[in-house]
């Protein structure tokens, strides 16, 4: 394992740099001057021009460039333009709010899509089935930047039951959870049931029952298991999705977290920062898409790792 650990782990050394330079190369070809924005209009050309000699802006795209990928290679991803404070220290600050609800979106997840999948595995074909897929295909059908609107009309402004915004209390945590998760669980329950049809199909399951074991232990022990590794993949995979996710549902609820800080960080044509923190999320991916293959070898004894 220490060798394939090593080997994907240099593998990730050129997704990083192409990720760094892509979004380099991106956020500098977005119109817009970060000095002028800092400024506001009324500012003369003169005072535009030192405050660019300051952020250094004025210099050669390529000596930029070479400057952003020294800092990173050190641990380093600059100063915020807005801020005026270490990159590294305003994602520290937000990471916290944005892990809380990425988990919380999740465990909904989970506790809703894989019994959801379970018993339309179970009962396929029947009226538990067809109510269990129609209600992940509503889920996957529902954007979250429309479901989060609907919710916090329904359950914040006409009823009253939840905050609409902000944070402070696990009651504000529900309805960003609620709009994150729900596209997840909705991927999440479709694939539990196809990995688990797959599993009562085989003959294994069928020898369970022979000896005794009860339909439900059958499923559990035996068929649900075996099942796990396409389940724990899609988990895997889309917990990057869900960091981005968070992007669109922070800002409509107002959420101090990494995606609203993203969101404000471009409208501020805050270089560093925006670089920051879209690097951050790419290394967190690619970190989730590692630890994912790792988790295969505890599902599976079978899996060896050459």
């Amino acid at each position: 394992m220490g060798r394939y650990l090593v080997r994907r782990l240099l593998l990730t050394v050129p997704v990083l740099l192409g990720v760094a330079t892509l979004v380099f190369a991106l956020i500098h070809l977005v119109p817009g001057d970060p000095a002028q924005s800092m400024l506001g209009e009324g500012a003369s050309q003169e005072e535009v021009l030192n405050l660019r000699h300051a952020l250094g802006l004025d210099r050669p795209l390529l000596v930029q460039y070479r400057s952003f990928l020294s800092g990173v290679a050190q641990g380093d991803l600059g100063t915020s333009f807005r801020y005026n404070t270490p990159v590294t220290r305003q994602i520290r600050e937000k990471l916290p709010n944005t892990i809380e609800l990425a988990l919380a979106a999740m465990l909904l997840a989970i506790l809703f899509a894989i019994p959801l999948g379970i018993l339309a595995a179970v009962y396929r074909g029947t009226a538990v089935d067809h109510a269990a897929m129609t209600l992940a295909l509503a889920g996957i059908s529902m954007p979250n930047f429309w479901l989060g609107p609907l919710l916090a009309i329904l359950f914040a402004v006409r009823l009253g039951w939840l905050p609409v915004a902000g944070t402070g209390s696990i009651w504000h945590l529900v309805l960003p959870a609620v709009t994150l998760g729900a596209a997840l669980s909705a991927i999440l329950a479709r694939m539990t049931r196809a990995s688990l049809l797959e599993e009562l199909r085989e003959l294994y399951v069928l020898a369970a029952r022979a000896r005794g074991l009860s339909g439900a232990r059958a499923v559990v022990r035996h068929a649900f298991r075996n099942s796990l590794i396409p389940i724990v993949t899609i988990i895997g995979l889309q917990f990057g999705a869900v960091l981005t996710g968070t992007i669109i549902t922070e800002t409509i609820f107002a959420w101090p977290g990494l995606g609203r800080l993203l969101i404000q960080a471009i409208n501020y044509r805050d270089y560093p920062l925006v670089q920051g923190c879209i690097l951050f999320i790419s290394v967190t991916y690619v970190a989730m898409n590692l630890l994912t293959d790792l988790t295969y070898g505890f599902l599976d004894p079978r899996i060896r790792y050459d």
